[in-house]
């Protein structure tokens, strides 16, 4: 069991990225491609997450006026402090593309080194480039100089199990300029697979060197593992991604926990089909009614989990492409399952 306790030299400190105020110990929305948009943000925000990051952009996207990565710089005023997060492979296209996003006014602008798709890192792009340490280096250094902004990263223990150097890169990273750093406890090797292992992350954050926030990601799924990592590791704060979809509350739920040591009750089935129609109606107007409805589909299983047959339900809010079917359909679960407890996986 590994037991650190450097978080507790300023535990009352509000966490600070750069000159930016986050919290005591923030609670942050993970980067999650076609999750992470502006209806997600604003449920996340509003159920508690301190500071947000955007879906990852390209570079190559960016620099060359695509209109989906265009898009994605979109941020609004209540979602601040909120980072915009980029990706890519090339140097000079990244540091350009951290120009292009600057623009933006974000708080922050991260870089995303920790994406393990194959698409992706085996480009040499998010996780990829965890495969040329001195390069990842240079490419943080020249973002760092290219922008007024503070810069974090989000990335991984290392490639694969050969190669976990993650205290050195994150020293190497602070050293060059960045403001804050986020660590999911895997590999690219494994992907999601297996257990998160944080106790190379608590080692980054004992590493008398780092003076600079450390953020842990990777199975954190419930009240009870947050306060547990928060204890058994001492990070400044902790990034949550996966557990998030479908559910926003999760966010004040560990909030509520890590304060009176007791649960919120859950929300019912009302709550959860008022956050669902906020958010889609959000995902129609921001996306339009394609794009809208079709990544909508991968929140309904989370909305709507441990619900009793909610499967015929749920088929048919993931196969339709009409809108008032949908909200149909979403009023009569809300008529169903009024007054039924979700059973508890």
């Amino acid at each position: 069991m590994y037991f650190c306790n450097k978080s507790n030299i300023a535990q009352n400190a509000l966490v600070r990225i750069g000159d930016i105020d986050i919290a005591k110990f923030p609670l942050l929305l993970a980067p999650m491609e076609d999750v992470s948009d502006p209806p997600f943000r604003a449920l996340c925000k509003k159920h508690g997450a301190d500071l947000m990051y955007t879906e990852f952009i390209s570079s190559e996207g960016l620099i060359r006026d695509a209109a989906k990565s265009v898009q994605k710089l979109d941020i609004f005023e209540y979602e601040r402090p909120v980072g915009i997060q980029i990706f890519g492979n090339e140097i000079d296209h990244m540091r350009e593309a951290a120009e292009i996003t600057e623009q933006a006014k974000p708080d922050i602008i991260d870089i995303n080194y920790g994406c393990p798709v194959k698409k992706v890192a085996c480009k040499g792009a998010g996780a990829g480039i965890l495969q040329d340490i001195p390069k990842m280096v240079r490419m943080t250094a020249e973002i760092v100089k290219a922008v007024n902004l503070p810069v974090t990263v989000k990335t991984r223990l290392g490639w694969d199990e050969d190669t976990m150097y993650i205290v050195e890169v994150a020293e190497r990273l602070q050293d060059v300029g960045i403001k804050a750093i986020s660590i999911h406890g895997r590999t690219r090797k494994q992907m999601y697979k297996g257990d998160a292992d944080w106790s190379l992350i608590a080692a980054v954050k004992e590493n008398p060197r780092m003076h600079i926030p450390v953020f842990g990601n990777g199975d954190v799924d419930s009240p009870e593992k947050a306060l547990q990592m928060k204890e058994r590791y001492g990070v400044d704060g902790i990034m949550i991604g996966r557990a998030s979809i479908g559910y926003p509350w999760i966010f004040n739920e560990i909030k509520h926990y890590m304060r009176t040591g007791e649960h919120l009750p859950a929300p019912d089935v009302s709550a959860r089909i008022a956050a669902c129609k906020a958010h889609l109606d959000m995902s129609l107007e921001w996306k339009g009614p394609n794009l809208g409805i079709v990544e909508m589909r991968r929140h309904y299983t989370n909305y709507f989990k441990g619900l009793p047959g909610i499967k015929d339900h749920r088929m048919v809010l993931v196969s339709t492409m009409e809108v008032d079917e949908i909200y149909a359909e979403l009023d009569v679960i809300e008529a169903k399952y009024q007054g039924v407890s979700y059973e508890i996986a």
